[in-house]
């Protein structure tokens, strides 16, 4: 039976794909031999994607810490700064 429920397609879905056989129809060798390099594509992608996601996560966990690690002191200069004033008399700012 071919493919048709509406989960992921993956290789063995491909490989293992069965059609109704018709008098005049297709070679059946270049149909599974087309089938397989599909599932081997797929297969590929498939690894390239995990390997995709794995590596985002890294990275986002890698900016969190950055951020975490640089929060405490923005916010330790942030409390630090006092806005400058200026002595209209004098002219010198405080």
């Amino acid at each position: 039976m071919i493919y048709l429920s509406g989960e992921r397609l993956h290789p063995h879905h491909i490989r293992t794909a069965e059609f109704d056989r018709r008098w005049r129809g297709l070679d059946p060798h270049q149909v599974y031999d087309y089938l397989n390099r599909a599932a081997d594509e797929i297969d590929r992608l498939h690894r390239e994607l995990t390997t995709a996601n794995t590596e985002a996560e890294r990275i986002r966990q890698a900016l969190r810490q950055w951020q975490s690690r640089h929060a405490d002191g923005r916010q330790a200069r942030h409390a630090d700064r006092r806005p400058a004033t200026h002595d209209h008399q004098t002219g010198e700012r405080r």
